[in-house]
């Protein structure tokens, strides 16, 4: 999705703040998937057997890796989709 949207970036020429806002879109997704990997690996160094309050801390961390891709796309519709329709218009 990343490659896609840097790829739309160049194609439909955004404009500086806009690569500055996709960028911390991407950048953010990255962090957040970072540590989301951390806290599941962490979890299952803590403890091998299923737990029911692992799960729980495993599946919050999936939350907010799925909360940010969100807010990843919500920034890409705002950057891209007057672009797109600006381009139907024309």
């Amino acid at each position: 999705a990343a490659i896609c949207a840097i790829c739309a970036g160049i194609i439909l020429k955004i404009l500086i703040f806009e690569w500055i806002a996709l960028s911390f879109a991407i950048g953010f997704v990255f962090v957040v998937e970072t540590i989301n990997s951390s806290i599941e690996n962490t979890a299952d160094l803590i403890s091998l057997e299923k737990s029911n309050r692992i799960k729980k801390i495993k599946d919050l961390s999936a939350a907010a890796v799925l909360i940010s891709s969100l807010t990843a796309l919500i920034i890409g519709g705002l950057i891209f989709i007057p672009k797109i329709v600006s381009l139907i218009k024309n």
